[in-house]
């Protein structure tokens, strides 16, 4: 049975607190960052060999799943996601994480770091579920009027926000972010390999149709052009990280509380090797109440 989130988290040796009782303040959360990753790549973290044996005694190894129920807080619209063994694999082999992890670290950042403060009406999600090139080909202008629809659920965006969609370039292929302001008419692309969002033309084409879509349901005056930037991102050593990357960047914007997000907000790679025990670690060990129970 799937524990509400809030609740004590029972453990063999006592109680765990819920961190969604332990939230900090946006600011401190990204000072911490680098001194939560670890710096020899590909070497995993006790507790992650610890949450693994956990995993391999359990019945998700005989084909059982884990339900995670998802408010329309997160992505606009209630649902549900179902975790099974080849999900946990993402992680424990360090392979390209698929939408069900993305999904729920997405989650797991809304509940412990948004909920119930006035970063939920800062920092919205898409459901990359909905959004990839592989539907954009398609049917545009169904792609584009979700993200409408999606854009709608939230008011009338006339104060600042963010709107994070976790891309996809095909059904398993690379990731990337993109944020989009739509007070401002900014849209942010986050890549960690080189290039922009002139690889993905049609995402760009779906992407300004929504927005200027939204605001003309809005009656909102477009008085530019919408402006894409190019943030300029760490870079993964690999063909694997991109998920991960994705991850860290929401989290670490969300930690800012920075809509305007700054071409730089990354000086460097230091500090920023995304493997096992960084993101995954913290989905498992404060999901643990979720996977396991």
């Amino acid at each position: 049975m799937l524990k509400k989130a809030g609740k004590d988290i029972p453990t063999k040796s006592g109680t765990k607190t819920n961190p969604k009782s332990q939230k900090e303040v946006p600011g401190q959360i990204l000072d911490k960052a680098s001194k939560e990753i670890p710096t020899t790549s590909g070497t995993k973290s006790q507790i992650m060999m610890c949450l693994e044996k956990m995993v391999e005694e359990s019945d998700i190894m005989h084909g059982a799943i884990r339900s995670v129920d998802m408010d329309e807080g997160v992505f606009g619209i209630a649902h549900s996601e179902l975790i099974a063994k080849e999900d946990m694999q993402q992680l424990f082999e360090h392979e390209e994480l698929g939408i069900v992890v993305i999904h729920t670290y997405i989650w797991y950042m809304y509940d412990t770091l948004m909920r119930g403060t006035e970063l939920c009406n800062r920092f919205n999600f898409i459901a990359a579920s909905r959004i990839n090139t592989t539907f954009i080909t398609k049917n545009p202008t169904s792609k584009m009027n979700e993200l409408v629809d999606r854009f709608m659920v939230a008011g009338d965006n006339t104060t600042p926000n963010l709107y994070f969609l976790p891309f996809n370039s095909s059904n398993g292929g690379h990731w990337m972010l993109v944020a989009m302001d739509l007070s401002r008419l900014m849209v942010y692309s986050l890549d960690s390999l080189p290039g922009d969002w002139s690889k993905y033309p049609s995402m760009k084409k779906t992407v300004d149709a929504a927005i200027l879509k939204f605001r003309s349901k809005k009656n909102h005056r477009n008085r530019k052009d919408i402006t894409w930037v190019r943030v300029q991102c760490p870079q993964q050593n690999n063909s694997i990280d991109c998920g991960f990357f994705v991850l860290r960047f929401m989290r670490d914007i969300i930690a800012l509380n920075r809509i305007d997000i700054p071409k730089m907000v990354w000086n460097n790679n230091l500090g920023f090797i995304l493997i096992l025990s960084d993101i995954s670690s913290n989905l498992l060990l404060n999901h643990e109440y979720v996977l396991f129970s």
